[in-house]
């Protein structure tokens, strides 16, 4: 027992501030450090901690194998799967071996400690498998290359030295190196702790908010704008969690946010009342579903264009022409806003045409009804309502013939890739030169008032 109290002496790496490095050469150190690990090697006590680590490590993975077996599905899903939660769980599932292998190694030590067995292999070998399963999860969950290169190669150190129990001596010596400014302090270890946790505080509220965003929107038993009220709603509590908690790691006192909020109140009724009132607007259109993912919409000033998402401070709207115009959400409230697609996805259009004097109107109607009946975007049939059928009647008498128009109903919008319009303006003019019927155009008559000249000449353009 004495001399496996002297090899773990011997491998445990320790900054006591009393320790006196030898002064024999470094032949005679090397050689007594042989000697001891050989002794340790070849000791009983090194046998049954190996025997314990082989046998947590088989146990191990037997136990994992038949985790996996029923947690992994038949089908890997990938990044884009409808549950965000079964392509997390299936990435994690890797990590099942190793995080047995370190329960039941510390369970040993444990029960070393309540028996007083030297447990120092079993210590090292912790300490290996610990390191191995934080860089297992890096590799599992971890997809940008520098924040897990970060973490590779600043975080996985910081453990192990927290481990071997280092870490805390260097911190001290971090906190004597110090600049003062004015009444403040600032330590070398503040300054790498905030820029650590600030670090990882950044990764852990994106890979949060991504996560997040991904369930509520997927979820199928919410309506497109419940779903965007939510969303912003964890957005902005995730925020603030991870705000007050960077502050909590920078050493502020948080109730001394009680002065800071009374200030920033006065910001906002000054300086920060257009953002604020956009933030709130934004709030306000989700709630009463004014406005929804997909709805095309006009504004007063002639901008217009589909919904395709809500931010914080603005709206985006997307154009016909593949722009993206940012509206402040205020300008949803204020100003007049037609919403094309609210309640019916249906819409009614018309074009217009003119034909001569001498042409068979009602024939004519049922002439163009029927064409524009017979395009594909056109909503027509016998089990439509009358009302919402193509239909041809007169607009009005003009100078040079009869103006008529056509009204029609149709899913949609009349623009971009659902051009109809111009398509049945088409289809009228070939129907109407199909059945020779003319379409008039202007024509002049000058009188002159002189006997020795012609009465009237036609200047009708030929």
């Amino acid at each position: 027992m004495a001399a496996t109290q002297e090899t773990a002496n011997t491998l445990n790496i320790t900054t006591e501030s009393s320790t006196e490095f030898s002064t024999e050469s470094l032949s005679t150190a090397l050689n007594n450090y042989l000697v001891v690990a050989q002794d340790a090697i070849t000791s009983m006590g090194f046998v049954v901690q190996l025997s314990i680590i082989l046998t947590i490590y088989l146990c191990a993975f037997l136990i994992a194998s038949k985790i996996r077996k029923k947690v992994v599905p038949a089908k890997e899903p990938s990044s884009s799967s409808n549950h965000a939660l079964e392509f997390v769980v299936s990435r994690l599932v890797a990590v099942i071996f190793p995080m047995l292998a370190i329960s039941f190694l510390t369970l040993s030590m444990f029960l070393g400690e309540q028996y007083d067995i030297d447990t120092w292999l079993i210590n090292a070998v912790l300490i290996i498998a610990v390191l191995l399963f934080l860089n297992t999860v890096v590799r599992a969950v971890v997809d940008g290359e520098h924040i897990a290169a970060f973490m590779r190669w600043v975080l996985l150190p910081l453990v192990f030295l927290h481990l071997v129990g280092i870490l805390p001596h260097i911190i001290a010596v971090l906190e004597t190196i110090a600049i003062t400014i004015g009444n403040v302090e600032v330590s070398f270890y503040g300054i790498a702790r905030v820029l650590v946790f600030g670090v990882l505080l950044f990764w852990l509220g994106k890979a949060f908010r991504m996560a997040g965003k991904k369930l509520i929107r997927n979820h199928k038993n919410l309506d497109v704008t419940t779903k965007e009220v939510f969303t912003k709603v964890f957005e902005v509590a995730l925020f603030c969690l991870g705000f007050l908690l960077l502050l909590n790691i920078m050493g502020i006192n948080l109730t001394a946010l009680a002065v800071f909020g009374g200030a920033l109140g006065v910001g906002l009724g000054l300086g920060l009342q257009t953002i604020a009132s956009n933030f709130i607007s934004g709030i306000i259109i989700l709630l009463d579903r004014s406005l929804t993912i997909g709805d095309f919409i006009e504004l007063e000033d002639g901008s217009k264009g589909f919904v395709r998402e809500f931010r914080m401070r603005y709206t985006v709207l997307e154009t016909y022409d593949g722009k993206d115009i940012l509206v402040p959400n205020e300008k949803f409230i204020n100003s007049l806003m037609t919403n094309w697609t609210h309640k019916d996805p249906k819409q009614r259009y018309r074009i217009d045409f003119s034909v001569a004097y001498k042409t068979d109107i009602r024939a004519m109607c049922e002439i163009i009804k029927t064409a524009v009946a017979e395009h594909p975007q056109v909503i027509s049939g016998e089990d439509i309502p009358f009302e919402e059928r193509p239909d041809c009647e007169i607009d009005s008498f003009g100078d040079f013939g009869v103006n008529m128009f056509v009204e029609f109903w149709m899913f949609g919008i009349d623009d971009g890739k659902n051009r109809v319009g111009g398509d049945l303006l088409l289809i009228v003019f070939e129907t109407l030169r199909e059945h020779n019927i003319e379409i008039p155009f202007p024509q002049r008559e000058v009188r002159i008032l002189d006997d020795s000249a012609p009465s009237i000449i036609n200047t009708t353009p030929k």
